[in-house]
Order: C-alpha cells, then structure tokens, then sequence
C-alpha cells in the first residue's frame, strides 16, 4: 500500500470513527450533562436521538447527492458541517441548543458517512487491499460505539464534558485540511439528475416524530391522547414515505430491494440486534453511575472489556469462521451470546460488584463481533447487482434507526418503571434498578425475536449470492 493511499485511508478512517464515536460518546457523560443543564431524564435521550435520527433518516439522501455532485465534495462539505455543530455543542449552555448542536452533527455525519465507502473502493482496487480496507472498516463499526464509552468516561472525568465534542473540532479540521490533498477528485452527474427530497423530508419528519412520541410516554402514558395522536401522524408520515417511493422517478429507497429475503431479513434482525445493544450501552452506563456511584472515567473503564471483546472478536475472529461456517451459522452464535449477556443483566442487584455481575456480560457481548458481521454478510448476499449499493445504504439507514429506536424506547420503559416503583416507595437506587431491569428483560425480548428473523426468513448465500460482496464494490 502506497504511503497517499495510506493517508488517504487515515483520513477516511478517522472521520468514520468519529460518525460511530459519537453516537456513543455521551452516554457516559449523560449524568453530568443533566446536572450542569437540567435536562428531565426522559429528555436527556434526544442527546442521543436527535444525533442517530438525523444521521439515519439523511442517509440515503446524502448518498443520492454524493452521485449527483461528487463524492469529495459531500465528504468535505459533511466533515465541515459535523466540526463546527461540534464546536456548538461544546458551547452548549441549555438543552435546547445542545440538542439543536447534536442534531447538526448528525446531518454533517450523514453527508460524509454516505460516501466514505464509495471513496474507499475507487482508492483501494486491488483485491486483497480491499479486503484489508474493508477488514477495518467491519472494526470500526463494530467497536467504535464501545470505545465511545471508554474516551467520553476519560474526558468527562480528566477535563469535563464539552470537551467530548470540543475534541472533534481539532480534528475535524485537519480531516478537511489533509482530505483535501489526500482524497481523489470526482465529478458527479449533475444536480438535473434529482433528488428525492420530498422522501427524505417525510422519512425523517416520521422517525423524528415517532422517537419524540416514545420519549414523551413517561409524561403521558401509552394510551393517552397525545401518545396515540402522534404516534398515529408518525406511522401516516412513514405509510406516505413508502408510497411516495412507488411514484417518485428517483426513489430514495426502490422497493424491489425488499423482494429478497435475506435483504429483508438482514435489516430486520440488524435493526432488533442494534436496538438492543446501544441501548444496553447507554443503560448499563447509567447504571454504573447512578446506581453503584461510579465516576465518568471509571464507567468508561469498567467498559472496556466489553470495546475489546467487540472489536478483537470482529478483527481477528469472525471473518475466519464465516468464511468456515457461513453468515447465518455465525449470526445465530452471535445472538446467542448477545442473548445470555441481556439475560445476565437482568439479575442484577442494587448492590452489584463488577467481577461477579458485570464482567461476564462484558465478554458476552463480544457476540456483536460475531453477529454484525455475519448480518452485513446475508444483507449483501441477497441484493442483485443492480441494487448492490442501495443494500448498502439501506443497510447504513436501519442501523442508526435502530440505534434510535432502542434508545428511545428502552430507556422510557426504564424510567417508567422507575417513577413507579419511586411512587410505591421504593429507594431511589432499588426504583432505578427495577428499570433497568425493564429495559434488559426487553431488550432481551429483541435478541429473541432477532433469533427467529434469523432461523425462519434467513437463508445461507447460495454460489451465486457469494458475488454479491463484488457487486457492491462495483455498484459504490
């Protein structure tokens, strides 16, 4: 590898890092986040929402553009938006302006994430290059949001936590500088090509409106008025996106993607398996810290196992054995261990001691090493050559939206649970271990049903599915 394709993959690498370490990075900081600007606790999610909504609901747009106008320019036009949201939220001095700040970071990793893949396999044509490439970008993806934990926890601790987004500015900055040197030049096929924006404004406006309806279930119920009016606007909202993809003459997201069971299939379980794990993340961070009274810095330690096991696993292991075992065999190994961690969790007690009850569940989770992989893998196989890179973008989409979704939702049936056992007079540490224990159970219930997507609607590649991976180098 040549020493401007290794700068060029430094650069895209750490600009992919950062979209993955910050939707993660604030979960250890969330405590004092809410203490210093008085967030509620349902509301202190939209710091992690408004990122993954606007990240997952522009992606397919942003890939769209990134055709039309070159794919240079969106990366650097993403990157710059991304560090100066990055510089506001550091600044942030009320709710409402951090999550205004994190919702801009969202959009600028949208616009640069949507086309790192693109760029990379344009640079990198050489077979046994790409699979390295593509080796480490399978790393970041699977590891980032567990390393997020680890460097928000040392920041919060040894500065304070602005500088968990101040620290993307520095960076951010050299990203563009050393991009605009290191990456290729590309021309697009012009904005008269179009773009289905009237898909991405009710696709987004949908899941934006959905997750704020979830998150508000702790001040209204889940049968109240508002609750079931707006949850009945967002699910209208998204019924249109779908039909506005039958007539649109460039569709956002074609629906013939979803003829192919295992692209159905994939997304399905990618987007169960993901909702449970962030959520875990985040909930067991939490639990750390407002429970067992751990700071910032030794919540983020007391993480790293799990950043380890993830990212060795899916590294060193899991391309060995799908390539023995095949995708499915070694998604369902994954789940399963992504199962018994979930269940682990569910037992624990007020008083917890981290060998016995937490460090199991560390090297547990590491099945997310196994199963992420192994989904991309069927995902991939199942698209046609035509639909290659759509698959791919659809595939980036569900992702964040299941990260939002697990968020949203587990973390409300957890504070819930919480009140109630508050109202009952339980203490305050045993009413928060009740809702934890909530969210575990159903994220639980998520990896179960994720086992039986996989065992009923999966199938192994066939001969001629195997080309698939090819196809999509072709297709970005």
């Amino acid at each position: 590898m040549t020493v401007s394709k290794r700068i060029a993959l430094a650069v895209l690498s750490a600009a992919a890092l950062m979209t993955i370490l910050d939707g993660s990075i604030v979960t250890v900081a969330m405590p004092a986040i809410q203490r210093d600007l008085g967030f509620t606790a349902a509301g202190l999610s939209w710091t992690v929402n408004a990122y993954l909504i606007a990240f997952g609901g522009l992606l397919l747009l942003a890939g769209r553009f990134g055709d039309l106008i070159g794919r240079k320019k969106m990366f650097l036009i993403g990157n710059t938006v991304f560090t100066g949201a990055s510089l506001l939220a550091g600044a942030a001095t009320s709710p409402g302006m951090l999550i205004a700040a994190r919702f801009l970071q969202g959009v600028g990793s949208a616009i640069a994430a949507s086309v790192v893949l693109g760029i990379l396999v344009t640079i990198f044509t050489e077979n046994r290059e790409r699979a390295k490439v593509i080796g480490v970008f399978s790393f970041t993806g699977a590891a980032g949001a567990s390393i997020g934990q680890v460097l928000g926890g040392v920041l919060t601790d040894a500065l304070n936590w602005h500088w968990i987004f101040l620290i993307n500015v520095p960076i951010g900055v050299l990203t563009v500088a050393v991009a605009i040197k290191a990456l290729p030049a590309d021309r697009g096929a012009g904005v008269a090509a179009g773009a289905d924006a009237l898909g991405a404004l009710l696709v987004t406006a949908g899941l934006m409106l959905g997750i704020y309806t979830v998150v508000k279930v702790e001040q209204y119920s889940w049968l109240s008025v508002h609750t079931l009016g707006l949850g009945a606007v967002s699910l209208a909202l998204l019924v249109a996106f779908v039909l506005r993809q039958k007539t649109a003459r460039t569709p956002l997201l074609p629906l013939r993607i979803f003829h192919s069971r295992n692209v159905s299939g994939a997304n399905l379980a990618q987007m169960l398996t993901l909702s449970a794990m962030f959520a875990f993340q985040i909930i067991v961070a939490l639990y750390m810290q407002k429970v067992l009274g751990y700071s910032a810095l030794q919540t983020g330690l007391a993480m790293l196992p799990a950043a380890l096991a993830i990212g060795g696993v899916s590294l060193l292991v899991s391309a060995r054995l799908i390539t023995r075992f095949g995708e499915r065999t070694v998604l369902i190994a994954g789940l399963v261990l992504l199962l018994g961690g979930m269940l682990w969790l569910i037992r624990l007690p007020v008083h917890a001691s981290y060998v016995p009850d937490l460090l199991p569940m560390m090297v547990l989770i590491a099945g997310g090493g196994l199963a992420l992989p192994a989904l991309t893998g069927l995902g991939m196989s199942g698209a046609a050559a035509d639909d290659a890179g759509l698959a791919s973008g659809l595939f980036n989409t569900t992702q964040q939206v299941g990260m939002a979704i697990g968020v949203a939702v587990l973390s409300t049936l957890a504070a819930s649970r919480t009140g109630n056992r508050v109202v009952a007079g339980a203490s305050e540490a045993a009413a928060l271990t009740a809702g934890y224990r909530l969210a575990f159970a159903v994220a639980a219930g998520l990896l179960a049903t994720a086992l039986v997507v996989t065992f009923t609607v999966l199938r192994r590649p066939t001969a001629a599915m195997d080309s698939a991976p090819d196809q999509l180098v072709a297709a970005a």
